[in-house]
């Protein structure tokens, strides 16, 4: 998390709210007691516990505790039990960093190793680019997943494990089985636009061209380009793929259908590089780069970890009702409330 500065502890958020502890006996002390006459509103079969003499209900010392207890507990969970942590100094760049993922039906191409097993091209982004996430520390990272259109996974945060651990539960065909790059680019720009980052990224990873949205990648690239958006691609997939067929095993290039030259004029229209990762390895590499490329220089934010602990002295109180009820209700007795 950072370095640590100075101490912290255990505070109430609310400790005015204690003001309320003495309410019940006040209550009994000032407000007049009820009629014994009226009209019968109620029959409550253990009754004669609560309205009793000194030997039965509410007057018997046991439960006198316990009601009181509970009361206490009550008003000390009100006022909000927190535990605060010692100050402790994060990273802030002034970067936003958007990752635009490509979850289109063609990224389940199985032409991907991991160790030692093949699997498909997401597997692999999901695993690498999750770790390139949570290095980036300091930035505010969001993610979007695209295939057929483009979707907001995440909106940009400070929260990169989380950012991380979304991308690790996309799924092919999440946003359809197409691919729109342009899309894409375009909701990048629209979430960035009025952020007031000093620099602002785009991480485009794709194993095809576009095939779907309603903007063109270059128009969008414009776009991005006018709005100071640095977008850095990423072209998935092997060169290479043995596969079976009737006539054998022959060797097919399973990334045929990726748009280099596209992705070639994104980069460099908007300031930033194209890559090629042929295998996880190199892919791994890229995201390295990345890191130099756009470094996590960063000023010091101080920030204090809040823990809220009132549900501790609340489930308490809601033990001793349990208690309570046990203790001083006992079946066989009747009678009624009156209005």
């Amino acid at each position: 998390m950072g370095e640590v500065v100075s101490g912290g502890g255990f505070t109430l958020a609310w400790p005015w709210l204690l003001a309320l502890a003495p309410l019940p006996w006040l209550l009994r002390w000032a407000l007049p007691k009820a009629a014994a006459d009226g009209v019968l509103a109620l029959r409550v079969p253990w009754y004669g516990q609560l309205a009793g003499d000194a030997r039965d209900g509410f007057r018997r010392p046991l439960w006198h505790l316990l009601a009181a207890l509970t009361w206490l507990l009550l008003v000390f969970a009100a006022a909000r039990p927190q535990w605060v942590g010692e100050i402790q100094s994060l990273p802030v760049t002034g970067r936003d960093l958007l990752l635009a993922v490509d979850v289109s039906g063609s990224m389940d191409t199985q032409d991907m190793v991991w160790e030692g097993q093949a699997v498909n091209r997401l597997s692999v982004v999901k695993r690498v680019a999750g770790d390139f996430i949570e290095r980036r520390r300091g930035d505010r990272v969001g993610l979007v997943l695209f295939g057929s259109r483009a979707y907001l996974q995440t909106p940009l945060t400070f929260d990169t494990e989380t950012t991380a651990t979304l991308l690790g539960e996309s799924v092919i065909g999440l946003a359809g089985r197409e691919t729109a790059i342009g899309d894409a680019i375009g909701l990048a720009v629209k979430r960035l636009r009025e952020d007031a980052a000093s620099d602002r990224v785009l991480v485009l990873l794709t194993d095809g061209a576009n095939t779907s949205g309603e903007v063109q990648p270059l128009q969008a690239a414009e776009f991005a380009a006018r709005e100071g958006l640095t977008v850095y691609t990423v072209g998935v997939g092997a060169d290479e793929m043995m596969v079976q067929d009737f006539f054998g095993t022959r060797v097919v290039n399973p990334s045929a259908d990726l748009d280099e030259d596209t992705l070639k004029a994104i980069a460099e229209r908007t300031g930033g590089r194209y890559f090629r990762a042929r295998d996880a390895a190199g892919l791994a590499r890229i995201y390295e780069i990345l890191d130099e490329l756009e470094p996590v220089e960063s000023d010091v934010e101080v920030v204090r970890p809040v823990d809220e602990l009132f549900f501790w002295p609340l489930g308490l109180a809601f033990a001793l009702v349990v208690l309570a009820g046990g203790v001083g209700v006992r079946p066989g007795r009747t009678g009624t409330v009156a209005a």
